[in-house]
């Protein structure tokens, strides 16, 4: 006859069962970005400040942190997120516009004009109709947040549409790269995470994309001139926390409740941030030797005759709902 368990040995087995019952109930989120994890980039402090929410939350729910591409190339991220095999991404909307070309609004030159703009047009119509296409492709916002950008060159300083000409240039999409390609440059397409070898090996002469990339990825350390957003910002993006729809219908009530909280709590961090990024990179890139300069309104208005001509005209023609898109977003004052 085998001996029966002490009352403390038949307790302390009680205790692992049950400990084992709650790991199995966890459901557990992986997170992906492109951006550089720890190192005080804002998305990745946004998401990381999720995963920290939702574990306080105790809902058995936990997000598991990918940056710096470990999980999925940037390219990637939004075909994964769509087909279930990613759960939550920190994504620039306008890297899914391949497959969706209404996300093109999302990085639009001159179509945001300062981060006060952008948090008005995230309650927008124009805010709306972008939703609605991410929500027909397989997922949904968490959290909003905007970018203001700069321009930066290994050869000279970008300012009037002229000072573009020849230069081997990285635009951040469609509408970018039409806008300048119609100034004189030649475009190479990649992600951000990209231009740094691009610019050290020639393949690039110039660049645009987020101030936070621009100090991110240590670009002061390969150009000579960097245009700052300044009084008449050129570059705004769109750079939301994403959740698979599919992954998004698969959790209780509770979890989605504090997973919302979370993504709220993030974006009010991210908005409270954002403006200062833009000094951040200027002192960055100054205390590296690199000149800093800003457009002036001249600079601003030759560019957005340009951008008129071809990347909102090229939009409003072939983007089904095109113009309506444009006009919503010129609505919001």
């Amino acid at each position: 006859m085998k001996p029966s368990l002490t009352p403390v040995v038949a307790g302390l087995a009680l205790a692992a069962l049950a400990a084992s019952s709650v790991a199995s109930a966890q459901t557990v989120l992986r997170a992906s970005h492109q951006f550089p994890g720890g190192q005080g980039d804002v998305r990745d402090e946004m998401v990381q400040m999720m995963a920290d929410k939702v574990a306080e939350a105790d809902v058995g729910l936990e997000i598991q942190v990918y940056p710096g591409q470990s999980l999925f190339k940037a390219d990637e991220q939004w075909g994964a997120l769509v087909r279930g095999r990613l759960d939550i991404t920190a994504l620039p909307l306008d890297y899914a516009s391949g497959r969706h070309p209404e996300f093109s609004a999302t990085l639009m030159p001159g179509l945001v004009r300062n981060h006060e703009h952008a948090q008005r047009l995230n309650d927008s119509e124009y805010m709306e109709m972008i939703k609605e296409v991410i929500q027909e492709g397989g997922a949904r916002v968490l959290a909003d947040a905007w970018l203001s950008g700069a321009f930066a060159s290994s050869q000279n300083c970008i300012t009037s549409p002229e000072t573009v000409e020849g230069q081997n240039f990285r635009a951040a999409g469609p509408a970018f790269e039409e806008m300048l390609e119609a100034a004189g440059a030649s475009i190479a397409s990649m992600p951000s995470s990209e231009i740094y070898t691009a610019m050290q090996t020639g393949v690039l002469d110039a660049a645009n994309t987020s101030s936070m990339s621009f100090v991110s990825y240590r670009l002061y350390e390969q150009v000579e001139c960097l245009t700052e957003p300044g009084e008449h910002a050129l570059w705004f993006m769109y750079e939301p926390i994403l959740i698979s729809e599919q992954v998004w219908q698969e959790l209780d009530e509770a979890q989605q409740e504090a997973l919302t909280a979370a993504a709220d709590e993030a974006e009010e961090f991210f908005a409270a941030e954002a403006a200062a990024i833009d000094q951040q990179m200027v002192d960055v890139f100054e205390e590296n030797g690199v000149e800093v300069v800003s457009m002036s309104e001249e600079d601003y208005n030759a560019w957005l005759e340009i951008a008129k001509q071809s990347s909102y005209k090229n939009f409003a023609d072939n983007v089904e709902n095109g113009q309506a898109l444009i006009d919503a977003a010129l609505a919001v004052e």
